[in-house]
């Protein structure tokens, strides 16, 4: 399978200061939902900070995001998840927003969000 990127995200009470103190760092904003913002580095942009002041459409704010290439990816991993036992978070859907992704727990309990871009 491959991997796209890996991003941690971030739960935020306060986007703002959140954002100041990743740019501080050298990372820009890429993307602003409102309730998330993705942070890059100027020249690496798959290197990524995710801020979360909450999620959209899930019941639980993601600890880490794994994009894969495609809604085909995505969908075998979803299979494969459901396969293997692991407790499904989130469906897989398509979200208004863009992606077609769903979350699912790992056996430390980090809730990991495994996404694509869909056009």
């Amino acid at each position: 399978m491959t991997i796209r990127r890996i991003t941690p995200d971030v739960r935020t009470q306060d986007p703002d200061k959140s954002r100041a103190f990743y740019a501080t760092l050298g990372l820009a904003e890429v993307m602003d939902l409102g309730w998330a913002v993705i942070m890059a580095s100027p020249s690496n942009p798959t290197a990524q900070v995710v801020l979360i002041t909450e999620d959209a459409s899930a019941p639980v704010v993601p600890d880490m995001s794994i994009e894969l290439p495609d809604g085909a990816a995505v969908d075998a991993a979803y299979a494969a998840m459901r396969a293997a036992g692991a407790e499904i978070v989130h469906p897989l859907q398509n979200e208004a927003w863009g992606v077609r992704r769903f979350f699912v727990r790992d056996p430390d309990g980090k809730v990991v969000n495994v996404v694509t871009h869909h056009k």
